[in-house]
């Protein structure tokens, strides 16, 4: 299957703005979960976003109030705004689909490059 292709990120100062940006392939994208997360150095990937297909979405909460996953179906795109950036922000970020089981979020092993961000303070 082809990979995700994520793009948008690169270096911004503190309270700075990006917008990530995903590629999907269809097969993946129609009637699944898509996902954000990232890696930061040392440390372990952590879920940032996710929408569903119908646009429920659920937030980390060092990112509630200032990421905002959105999908566009008809493109077969996921995207993350991301505002007010601070410095702890900093990582690699990944585009992943999945389902819930339950009340959790299950990732699929469906993941990208990743695309780096880069807040400086």
């Amino acid at each position: 299957q082809v990979q995700p292709v994520e793009s948008g990120g690169g270096l911004v100062q503190a309270g700075g703005s990006l917008r990530l940006s995903c590629a999907v392939s269809n097969n993946i994208f129609s009637g699944n979960v898509m996902a954000w997360y990232r890696q930061a150095p040392g440390k372990q990937r952590e879920l940032v976003a996710n929408i569903r297909v119908l646009g429920t979405t659920t937030y980390a909460d060092s990112v509630k109030g200032r990421f905002t996953i959105s999908r566009d179906n008809a493109k077969n795109t996921v995207y993350l705004q991301m505002n007010s950036l601070k410095p702890e922000d900093t990582a690699v970020y990944y585009c992943n689909a999945g389902r819930y089981v339950g009340a959790f979020y299950s990732p699929y092993d469906y993941w990208g490059q990743g695309t780096q961000v880069t807040v400086s303070s």
